[in-house]
């Protein structure tokens, strides 16, 4: 059974689009989020001058409906964002709309301890592959002693855990090599991951087969499954433009044998856009993807799922 998270979050200006705080119970972490255009209030919170890690995300204007990031640290977080807020010409950066800090309550955390953070969160960010950062290449983490390790490397789950509840999904990897549906860890305090059954779609005819897994209730194309060599239907829809975006990426390639290949494992926002995208047409994922081996369709075992928790509860 996974084991629940208490995530306190705090409006601090009583609306959900301006500065906001959060924390996990017994973390000693501490998260606060605000957009650009309220970054004097964010500069006046304490957690600022402090030394952590930030994260800088703005829109990518040569990506559909891409991210553009920056991860950086700093003794004075304050003084970092400050000199970020700067145009361009005098060594700011004009691309991000939001920053999101990361400090700790205790104020326990070194200088050493927020390069090896940066260091390790930019690392996580390239692994992820889910906006583009503009730091480049990750530093070299730096040599802690093995206590110390330990300690940031809770600090990162901890953290990979409450980012997403401010819609900040950069360091979520999909975990796809599951022996097992569901993957249990050493550490007690490490989430567990829920994964569904392996999905798959065929078109027989084309010769193209994909595979697909839900995993943390997002839905994962895997590695290597196959997609159509071209659009099929004339219609310009999202889902194409979607598809092409992923070609200019590299995320889908040219395969031997007249076909397409995913090239690593690619979230989509629904199992429609995943079937669209590989079959080169507008479709409907839940009736397209079937449960490997049974011939179960996606909704099928969505509603069944479904059907088994409304028995529990009338029980």
């Amino acid at each position: 059974m996974s084991v629940g998270k208490s995530v306190r979050l705090f409006l601090a200006d009583g609306t959900p689009g301006g500065l906001l705080t959060a924390e996990i119970m017994n973390w000693t972490g501490h998260v606060v989020a605000a957009p650009r255009s309220d970054l004097a209030a964010l500069l006046k919170r304490p957690e600022t001058s402090r030394t952590g890690v930030y994260i800088l995300l703005g829109d990518d204007p040569n990506s559909l409906g891409g991210q553009l990031a920056y991860v950086g640290e700093g003794d004075d977080i304050s003084k970092r964002l400050y000199q970020h807020a700067r145009a361009e010409e005098q060594g700011g950066k004009d691309f991000w709309e939001r920053a999101i800090v990361l400090t700790s309550k205790d104020t326990n955390l070194t200088k050493a301890h927020a390069r090896y953070l940066e260091s390790r969160f930019i690392t996580l960010a390239q692994l992820a592959n889910r906006a583009r950062l503009t730091n480049g290449t990750a530093p070299t983490p730096i040599v802690l002693p093995e206590a110390d390790v330990s300690d940031m490397e809770y600090f990162i789950t901890q953290a990979k855990i409450i980012l997403p509840v401010f819609g900040v999904n950069l360091f979520r990897s999909a975990v796809t090599t599951l022996a097992e549906p569901r993957l249990a860890t050493s550490h007690a305090d490490t989430p567990v991951v829920d994964a569904s059954p392996l999905f798959e779609l065929r078109l027989k005819k084309d010769g193209i087969a994909a595979t697909a897994r839900e995993i943390d209730g997002e839905f994962t194309v895997l590695t290597g499954s196959q997609a159509r060599l071209t659009w099929a239907s004339n219609s310009h829809d999202g889902y194409r433009a979607l598809r092409e975006k992923l070609i200019q990426e590299g995320a889908i390639a040219p395969a031997d044998g007249g076909t397409m290949q995913f090239t690593r494992d690619q979230v989509f926002a629904s199992p429609s856009a995943a079937a669209a995208v590989i079959v080169g047409r507008s479709a409907n994922g839940r009736n397209d993807w079937k449960v490997q081996g049974t011939g179960l369709s996606y909704g099928s075992w969505q509603n069944q799922g479904v059907a088994e928790a409304a028995g529990e509860v009338s029980v």
